[in-house]
């Protein structure tokens, strides 16, 4: 039990943006909300850092503040990005049509 608790704990302390987030969203005041296959983070970051992450190749901008991990994506269908195993639980984000190509075209066809 101890192990799961520190398992925990260490997600939020030292989580990898490029490899553990599947999506993030930029709020108000810097705000950023990362989403992770079983867990989400709020974190304030500085003007430099959310620039360089808003400039990393591993994010596309989908629309409004959200932002997906290109290389997270399972599966793209029913104007939805998946991340993982599709179903009632599954991670997910809407995206226009428009920005489903964009990214099939980055992804070289790679997912359906």
């Amino acid at each position: 039990m101890n192990s799961i608790l520190l398992e925990a704990g260490n997600v939020y302390e030292d989580f990898e943006v490029e490899t553990n987030v599947l999506f993030f969203k930029v709020g108000n005041h810097d705000l950023v909300i990362f989403h992770g296959r079983n867990y989400n983070i709020k974190k304030r970051m500085s003007a430099e850092q959310l620039d360089r992450l808003l400039k990393s190749s591993s994010y596309f901008h989908v629309q409004g503040g959200v932002y997906v991990n290109l290389k997270k994506i399972s599966s793209i269908e029913d104007d939805c990005i998946y991340f993982g195993e599709k179903g009632g639980y599954a991670k997910r984000v809407r995206i226009p049509k428009r920005k489903q190509e964009s990214i099939r075209q980055l992804l070289g066809g790679m997912v359906s």
